[in-house]
């Protein structure tokens, strides 16, 4: 049975608006945990499955690390029962000051009381290294490489 359409629009908005205030440079990706629960299963295309919430916290301290000055425009989200899609662009700037830019989506599973238990992002790695190869740019500091064997693991806890 989903959760009531109007917590979740409001937790949805919420996390939108989180979002822009990290892009604008005010909150970190860690500050993005008020979202989740603390069995919480996160899923990169680099870095695999992610299970709980404070290795997640070192996961997006650790899979950041370096990209400081990228950014993750929400551009739209869906909402069909407690699964909730948000639409992104990954935005790395080129060393021209123009900027190259990787379409992404994110699945997340709303659990209730503004929480969710399950985020899937979604985009391809290949454009992505492609981009940061092509486009001039660097590293704001030292860079963390993801896991060589990641867990593909993409099932939703039951």
């Amino acid at each position: 049975m989903s959760h009531p359409r109007a917590e979740i629009e409001a937790t949805v908005a919420r996390y939108v608006d989180l979002r822009e205030r990290i892009d604008a440079g005010d909150k970190t990706w860690t500050d993005l945990l008020e979202f989740f629960t603390d069995d919480v299963v996160y899923i990169d295309p680099a870095w695999g499955r992610i299970e709980g919430l404070e290795a997640v916290r070192r996961f997006m301290v650790d899979s950041m690390a370096g990209l400081d000055d990228w950014t993750f425009p929400v551009e739209f989200t869906a909402i069909d029962g407690d699964n909730v899609v948000v639409k992104w662009t990954q935005v790395i700037p080129r060393a021209d000051g123009s900027a190259s830019t990787q379409s992404g989506y994110s699945r997340l599973v709303y659990a209730g009381g503004g929480k969710f238990r399950y985020e899937e992002d979604l985009l391809n790695m290949v454009h992505v290294l492609d981009d940061m190869r092509s486009s001039g740019w660097r590293p704001t500091g030292p860079i963390n490489m993801p896991p060589e064997q990641p867990n593909r693991d993409v099932s939703i806890p039951s």
